[in-house]
């Protein structure tokens, strides 16, 4: 059985989407709950809700669109629409973050309309349609947050991917309806220079992911040295939510000791 930890400032997460796969989603949900962790969930179209209303975990995020994009007209009406739709389901959940990216993905992370350069006027379309949701945000009492990807392995074609734009667009919007979902994953493999990147975004971050590089499973199986990170984190008054959005590298419980022994100081 794993162990329990209480020191720790932070809120840790864990997403049922790549742990305990073998499971059905609700047993995932109640297992990473049961071992004290927050729930994050991906696309809410593909879930009973109510069955995971049932369940009674606490959830920190899911998917806040099912379709749509930042940065072109049609797309942004869509993203917004279905926007409204997501945060139905989030209230339900009792969710209070819901994720955006650049555009829509497909089912294999793939941008639905792939850019492989970003206009000005695309940097303009992409700041009026994240004041429209913080707008649904502020109506409604939740908060976006935007995710960096990286485009070298999982999400090549995706605009707006880079930790350094999705700051620059959260910066520029100013508005405490949108924040970053600043994953450091993504950011190790497309920059680098975890602890500066955290301390230029700390205003502006919603909520952190983890997992570490190569092969995005738990801290401790790659080359981040995550107990850092934590210490840098704390050092700075972070006392928000850690989610470890990867695989299990062996065991699943095992994975969430080692994530949970990173963030333990």
């Amino acid at each position: 059985m794993m162990e329990r930890h209480d020191a720790t400032p932070f809120t840790l997460a864990a997403c049922a989407e790549m742990l305990f796969y073998d499971l059905p989603i609700t047993e995932r949900v109640r297992r990473i709950d049961a071992l004290g962790f927050q729930v994050e969930i991906w696309d809410w179209t593909r879930h009973d809700i109510q069955a995971l209303e049932r369940t009674g975990a606490t959830f920190s995020s899911m998917t806040g669109y099912i379709e749509g994009a930042l940065a072109d007209k049609e797309g942004a009406d869509r993203l917004v629409q279905t926007a409204r739709e997501s945060i139905t389901v989030a209230k339900q959940l009792g969710i209070p973050r819901l994720n955006l990216h650049g555009t829509g993905l497909d089912g294999k992370g793939l941008p639905v309309k792939p850019a492989s350069q970003v206009s000005g006027a695309m940097w303009i379309r992409a700041h009026d349609t994240l004041n429209r949701l913080a707008d649904l945000g502020e109506e409604h009492g939740v908060t976006f947050v935007l995710e960096n990807l990286n485009t070298v392995v999982d999400h090549p074609g995706v605009p707006f991917a880079r930790a350094e734009d999705v700051l620059e667009l959260v910066a520029s919007v100013e508005r405490p309806e949108v924040r970053m979902m600043l994953d450091l994953y993504h950011a190790q493999i497309g920059e680098g220079n975890l602890i500066e990147l955290l301390r230029r975004s700390a205003p502006y971050i919603g909520e952190i992911q983890v997992a570490d590089v190569p092969g995005r499973c738990e801290p401790g199986s790659g080359e981040i040295h995550y107990p850092a990170i934590a210490r840098a984190l704390n050092d700075m008054g972070y006392r928000g939510t850690v989610g470890l959005e990867g695989w299990a590298s062996e065991e699943d419980e095992l994975a969430l000791q080692r994530f949970k022994d990173a963030f333990t100081l």
